[in-house]
């Protein structure tokens, strides 16, 4: 496998992890309960490490990263916004739309690992704790949330 592959695989998930920041982000701006808004803004900045991490990836095999995410990330903001704003349970609908966005990053890290030469996977495999950190942190959210 060469260096562009791994290159391109590490720019899919930095655009999908600059995308999710990005809703972490608003969500901790949107939601009610200022615990909630602490944790989310924690978990923003994780990710944004993360994302720093793979931009470094990148960087090392010869490419330019990502410095972006895409347009949906804003319309995916903008939804599950208006989403919010029609429920009266709005912190749980960030919460939902988090956890859904969120687990769907770490299986694509999850399809990266399994596809990447060694070399690149490593860098990968010493992120996935962290992920999986976050991971069971919203899924603890969503079930407080949802008693």
């Amino acid at each position: 496998m060469t260096a562009r592959v791994t290159r391109t695989i590490c720019n899919q998930l930095i655009r999908r992890g600059i995308d999710l920041c990005h809703l972490y982000r608003h969500a901790a701006l949107a939601v009610s309960e200022p615990g909630l808004r602490t944790v989310l803004g924690e978990e923003a900045q994780t990710l944004a490490v993360l994302v720093a991490e793979l931009q470094r990836e990148v960087v090392r095999t010869g490419g330019e990263p990502r410095t972006r995410g895409s347009w949906r990330a804003a319309l995916r903001c903008r939804l599950v916004d208006s989403m919010a704003r029609a429920t009266a349970r709005r912190d749980h609908t960030w919460i939902r739309a988090l956890v859904q966005d969120e687990g769907a990053l770490l299986h694509a890290y999850e399809r990266a690992i399994a596809d990447l030469p060694e070399e690149s996977a490593q860098g990968l495999r010493r992120q996935l704790p962290r992920l999986r950190g976050i991971h069971l942190d919203m899924h603890s959210l969503a079930g407080a949330a949802h008693s």
